[in-house]
């Protein structure tokens, strides 16, 4: 699939499933296109446009997700349902604010 192999983070579980995924899934948020190489070489400017990230977010099967043995505690997205998925302007939301995340977390 097109975020195969991608690295997520479990927003939120749902063991029980929702009212359209009535088995157990997860509300992930991961990384879409990760930020490019970057040498000290480099001008300010390019070392901040390819220090880029762009995010996912949607729900996924338990039998799709691979997990590791690595945690990350700091990112989490503030008040977001799998119902705010549906509509694109809550989503669009809930991807800027991971992206803002994952960047935070990269730059730190």
């Amino acid at each position: 699939g097109r975020y195969a192999g991608k690295k997520a983070i479990v927003m939120k579980n749902f063991d029980e499933g929702i009212a359209e995924k009535p088995y157990g899934c997860a509300m992930i948020a991961g990384i879409e296109r990760y930020p490019r190489k970057v040498t000290k070489n480099m001008s300010k400017a390019k070392l901040h446009k390819r220090s880029k990230i762009k995010s996912f977010v949607r729900v996924y099967n338990h039998n799709h997700l691979m997990p590791t043995r690595y945690t990350v505690g700091d990112i989490t997205l503030d008040k977001v349902t799998p119902k705010d998925l549906k509509d694109p302007m809550k989503r669009k939301k809930a991807k800027f604010q991971a992206k803002q995340k994952f960047e935070e977390r990269y730059k730190s």
